[in-house]
C-alpha cells in the first residue's frame, strides 16, 4: 500500500472504539481490540432460536462482551431510535465491524471521526458479501485472506487499507479456514489501526472489474446435486462444514455428508447421475463426472460414522 500524509497534529492515543460483530469469526478481533484499545461499547445481533430444540441462543459476541465486562446492545435494526441514541452516547472515534450481519447506513458511517473499518474474510474485491469463506473453498480457490477496508454505502465496496493472504489447504473445511482467518484478521486489524488513524496509509479503491459476490447461505444450499461433477461436490462438502452442511435424500431420509472425495474413473458407467455404488468398501455415488466417495456420513437419528460402517447396516444401498 502507498503512504499518504502523516498528520502530526493527531495526538489521539486511545480512540473510543465501538465494535460490531456477531459470530465466532468476530471473537478474536474483539479480544484483540479489548486488549489494546478502549472499547466503549459492543453491538451484536439479538438472541435467536438455534439447534434442533430451537432454544433461544445468544450470539457468541454477546457472551464474549459480557465476559470482558463490555456494555452491549442487541438491536433488531441499527437504525432504531434507541440504537442510534446509544451509539451517540458512546461517542465513538472509530467503529470496527466484523461479520456483524446488518448494513450500516450513512448516519452510522459518518458518526465516528475516523470512520468505520471492516474486517472481511477474503482478498477483496474477490468474494464480497456474507459468505466469502464458503465461496472460496466451494469454487476451488487455492488462496484467500483477510482485508481491512474503510466502509462506504456499498456491500464490501469500500477502499482497502491492508490485506494478508492465507493458503487454502486441500482438507480445509469452512470451519477450519474460518478459525485461521479470524485470527489473521484480528492480527491485521491491530497492525492497521494505528497507521489508519495517523494517515500513514492511503486507502486504495477496489478494482470493480475483478469483483465477485458470495451471497448469504440458506439451509437448502447444502443439497448435493449429483448432476454436478464429483470434484465440485467434494468441495461443497468441505465448504459447507459445519453449516449448512451437505446432504441428500435416500429412502425418504436425509443423509448428511461430513467428508467425501472425488475419485476419477477412466470410463463413465452407463448409470445415471445419482446411481449408488461401492468403491473400495465405501459408499459412492455416480455424478456427471467421476464418482463421489462418502467417507463419513450421518443418517437420521444416528451419530456420524465412517462410510464403511454405514454400509454394514445399509443393505439396501445398492438396490
Amino acid at each position: 500500500m502507498g503512504k499518504g500524509l502523516i498528520y502530526a497534529t493527531i495526538t489521539l492515543v486511545q480512540p473510543r472504539i465501538v465494535f460490531m460483530g456477531s459470530p465466532k469469526f468476530a471473537m478474536p478481533a474483539l479480544v484483540a481490540l479489548a486488549s489494546n484499545y478502549q472499547v466503549v461499547g459492543v453491538v451484536t445481533q439479538p438472541d435467536r432460536p438455534s439447534g434442533r430444540g430451537r432454544e433461544i441462543t445468544p450470539p457468541p459476541i454477546k457472551i464474549l462482551a459480557n465476559d470482558l465486562g463490555l456494555p452491549f446492545i442487541q438491536p433488531e435494526k441499527l437504525h432504531q431510535p434507541e440504537s442510534k441514541h446509544q451509539l451517540q452516547e458512546w461517542n465513538p472515534d472509530l467503529i470496527i465491524v466484523a461479520a456483524f450481519g446488518q448494513i450500516l447506513r450513512r448516519e452510522v458511517l459518518d458518526l465516528p471521526k475516523f470512520g468505520c473499518l471492516n474486517v472481511h474474510a477474503s482478498l477483496l474485491p474477490r468474494w464480497r458479501g456474507a459468505a466469502p469463506i464458503v465461496a472460496a473453498i466451494r469454487e476451488g480457490d487455492t488462496q484467500t485472506g483477510v482485508t481491512i477496508m474503510r466502509m462506504d454505502n456499498g456491500v464490501d465496496t469500500g477502499p482497502v487499507l491492508s490485506q494478508r493472504t492465507e493458503p487454502i489447504h486441500a482438507d480445509d473445511t469452512g470451519g477450519s479456514l474460518s478459525q485461521r482467518l479470524a485470527q489473521l484478521g484480528a492480527d491485521l486489524l491491530i497492525d492497521t489501526i494505528p497507521i489508519s488513524l495517523t494517515g500513514e496509509i492511503t486507502p486504495l479503491p477496489q478494482d470493480e472489474t475483478q469483483a465477485t459476490y458470495a451471497p448469504m447461505l440458506k439451509k437448502a444450499d447444502g443439497w448435493l446435486d449429483f448432476a454436478l461433477p464429483a470434484a465440485k461436490l467434494a468441495r461443497q462438502v468441505r465448504a459447507y462444514n459445519p453449516w449448512p452442511g451437505a446432504f441428500f435424500d435416500w429412502r425418504k431420509q436425509i443423509i448428511r455428508v461430513h467428508r467425501a472425495s472425488a475419485v476419477e474413473i477412466e470410463q463413465r458407467t452407463a448409470q445415471p447421475s445419482g446411481y449408488h455404488l461401492v468403491y473400495q468398501g465405501e459408499p459412492a455415488i455416480q455424478t456427471s463426472q467421476d464418482i463421489l466417495v462418502l467417507e463419513e456420513i450421518q443418517s437420521a437419528g444416528k451419530n456420524p460414522m465412517p462410510g464403511k460402517v454405514f454400509l454394514q447396516g445399509a443393505r439396501a444401498w445398492l438396490e
